[in-house]
């Protein structure tokens, strides 16, 4: 569908959907123009998801591969899965950033790239033999070679205060400018953020509206530019929106269920990437009662969350895959008192220190094993950014009512990704009713409640509710300290059978499919778009392929035996080496299972997940 816009004499196409991916040197603001182009995506109306994706250097070498920073969304008029795989449009700045993202041109793509950026100089160090710009590489796009550089200082001339390296910092606006006019996206939002952002910095504020302004300009007097494109509003419900990133919707679902638990939200964290922004969010929002604490080290972080707990606050500790193992045995501590205590982990690439900027599901086994004794704690996965709200209050919900610690996973992919979320209000979500003591009865701190087996929660300073807790095992009912044999087994056996007995309440595992079909693909964690995108493509061409994808992972969900056996071919799909795969071949050994595995740091693309469908339905 076409029409001539009527601001311009180009044509207007309506499309779908729409894929793009923003490139450059690290210190370009790559992330931050995405970032305002889906802000402004999402108040236009459309569906949309992120992937930021840049380097672990604080600033890696200019002008090389190594220091290319990403940000790529996608964004439409119906549910958006994921960051799609192939990109409509590509926004390299450089040449190094050229080099390491055309792969992901769809061809015919558009490019936009800063002719005034390839040199000499800068074109061999990003492992070119010739310029791209002139040589045929980019005969298959359609590449708008701008001397974005030259306009954006042309643009600041005669702005008093402005210097060439203030100037040079507004390049990326003018680039965001072109593509609002080729997207057919207004102004006025980025407007907005321009002059709550520098409402103390006049030039500032004056440069970067300018050169907004030129580069929507300049992309309407470019030929090569053919066509503005539209992409309609979704249909949503009646509400109100905003797009979040997982990180931050984990910080309000955490504080979510601390208003619905009526009690006062403690964090205490180190921070470490991907999960410092969950720190930072939390400590904006001290007038509701929260409070943060930045431990000196990850140890800190969670012995005062096990303090604030036994205090009777909510408590919480963030953490990525690295301070979650200085975290196991303080862990233990929390599983041996039965206290309420939710660690939120944002796994990264690993082991040790890793790929700390790049996602990975490699903690599984950690979070459901790596602790020292018998210590079973609840384990969840956040499945997409506004899933780790929700799942940030189940979770919490879980872990309160039933005196227990709990892990969730989320990934640097939920982490730092976005989509729009509709906030649900307060009165929607469901009540949170912790165990509490009776200070009119006679207490003792390891008596349970018949159903949950959990203990009831003493709150220190309340007349009657004196007792002690600690790492050494304690007597069931009364609390003394033992080292009686069959009593430290009897512990034990409470302690994993509570948790167990949550299976009875959260519910049976889905199936997204038919119970004949030929393939059953399993996920968890971020997978969940992706492989349910790719799964409703071979399904439109009637390929009979299944899925399921995990929540709740220990305890397992009770139908989990049941539903597995009902297909003769399951593949698990996870980005690491195998873990949830292990897992279930451990309880359930007689199933068999596939593999398909990826540990690069980056998310599974449809075409790789459809092309391992179809090889293994072909195999006998």
């Amino acid at each position: 569908m076409s029409k001539v816009n009527k601001t311009n004499e180009k044509p207007t196409v309506e499309k779908s959907s729409i894929v793009v991916k923003f490139v450059g040197d690290s210190g370009d603001g790559m992330q931050l123009t995405g970032t305002l182009f889906a802000e402004t995506a999402a108040l236009s109306g459309n569906d949309l998801a992120t992937f930021p994706d840049f380097p672990a250097e604080v600033r890696a070498p200019q002008n090389t591969i190594a220091g290319v920073s990403g940000f790529q969304l996608q964004f439409g008029h119906e549910k958006i899965y994921s960051v799609g795989d192939m990109c409509d449009a590509l926004i390299a700045m450089n040449p190094a950033s050229m080099k390491a993202h055309l792969k992901w041109a769809k061809k015919g793509a558009l490019i936009i790239t800063d002719a005034d950026a390839f040199n000499e100089k800068t074109i061999e160090k990003a492992g070119y033999t010739s310029n791209p710009l002139d040589d045929g590489t980019l005969e298959p796009y359609n590449i708008i070679k701008a001397p974005i550089t030259t306009l954006t200082k042309k643009a600041l001339e005669g702005v008093e205060g402005m210097d060439n390296k203030q100037a040079l910092r507004s390049r990326n606006m003018f680039v965001l400018g072109m593509l609002y006019f080729i997207f057919d996206k207004p102004l006025k939002h980025t407007y907005e953020f321009f002059e709550t952002k520098f409402k103390n910095n006049p030039v500032a504020l004056a440069a970067n509206k300018i050169v907004l302004k030129s580069g929507f300009d300049y992309a309407e007097t470019v030929e090569a530019i053919h066509q503005v494109i539209t992409v309609p509003k979704a249909p949503m419900v009646k509400g109100k929106y905003r797009n979040i990133t997982g990180n931050v919707a984990t910080a309000w679902g955490l504080m979510a269920a601390a208003e619905k638990a009526r009690r006062h939200l403690f964090l205490g964290s180190y921070p470490i990437t991907p999960a410092t922004e969950i720190l930072m969010e939390l400590t904006k929002h001290k007038s509701l009662g929260i409070r943060t604490f930045q431990a000196e080290d990850e140890i800190a972080g969670i012995c005062s969350a096990i303090g604030a707990s036994f205090a009777g606050a909510f408590a919480c500790t963030t953490t990525s895959g690295p301070g979650l193992s200085l975290k196991s045995e303080a862990m233990g501590l929390a599983v041996i008192t039965e206290l309420p205590l939710v660690i939120v982990n944002v796994q990264r690439g690993g082991p040790s220190t890793g790929l700390p900027t790049k996602s990975e599901q490699s903690d599984l086994l950690q979070a459901l094993y790596g602790r020292n004794g018998e210590a079973p704690m609840i384990v969840m996965a956040a499945s997409t950014p506004v899933d780790c709200f929700y799942a940030a209050f189940e979770i919490s919900k879980l872990s309160l009512e039933h005196m227990t610690p709990a892990i969730l996973l989320t990934e640097g992919y939920l982490g730092f990704g976005s989509e729009l979320f509709k906030i649900p209000k307060m009165s929607e979500l469901p009540d949170i009713n912790p165990p509490y003591a009776d200070p009119k009865k006679e207490y003792k701190p390891y008596e349970r409640n018949p159903d949950t087996l959990a203990r009831y929660w003493a709150v220190p300073g309340t007349p009657g509710l004196r007792h002690r807790i600690g790492g050494l095992e304690k007597t069931n009912v009364d609390g003394f300290v033992s080292t009686d044999p069959h009593n430290h087994e009897l512990m034990v056996q409470i302690r994993e059978e509570k948790v167990q007995r949550i299976a009875n309440i959260i519910p049976d595992q889905e199936v997204f499919g038919d119970e004949n079909d030929d393939l059953l693909v399993v996920t968890w964690g971020s997978t969940l778009g992706v492989v349910r995108k790719a799964i409703e493509e071979e399904r439109a061409q009637g390929v009979k392929v299944a899925h399921t994808h995990f929540r709740y992972i220990y305890p397992l969900p009770k139908n989990t035996e049941q539903l597995l056996s009902k297909y003769k071919k399951i593949l698990v799909c996870e980005l690491n080496n195998g873990q949830l795969v292990k897992y279930l071949r451990l309880n359930f050994p007689h199933i068999p299972y596939k593999q398909k595995n990826k540990v690069q740091g980056q998310p599974f693309t449809i075409k790789e997940l459809k092309d391992e469908f179809t090889k293994i339905l072909k195999e006998k």
